[in-house]
């Protein structure tokens, strides 16, 4: 199956109304729109630690980059990124551990 999407929330001067978060899916994991200035907020409603990973694009001499990763403590929220684009590729791709862990993508409107 294709990647969940996680939908990119354009934040502007009048504000934004809470988001829905995308839950979390370690099956077929997720995607996002990334022009280099997008953010992910990522909640674990979980008890314990779980794992957020962000995989490379690009090889180093032909070897795969590890991905990326974050732990996120229980019960805490955490704002990552930016994303550059050269090393996440224009559609960055996330893995969770758990589908206790629920993500949201934010952009400033009117930033690159």
């Amino acid at each position: 199956m294709p990647r969940v999407n996680v939908p990119v929330t354009q934040i502007t001067r009048t504000g934004i109304s809470d988001t829905t978060p995308t839950a979390g899916d370690a099956v077929n994991n997720h995607s996002v729109a990334n022009d280099g200035s997008m953010w992910i907020e990522v909640e674990n409603n979980g008890a314990v630690s779980r794992t957020l990973s962000a995989l490379f694009v690009n090889s180093v001499d032909g070897v795969t980059v590890a991905p990326k990763t974050w732990t996120i403590p229980a019960g805490a929220r955490r704002r990552i990124g930016p994303f550059p684009v050269r090393l996440y590729g224009a559609t960055l791709q996330v893995n969770v551990d758990n589908a206790e862990l629920e993500l949201s993508a934010y952009k400033v409107a009117g930033q690159a």
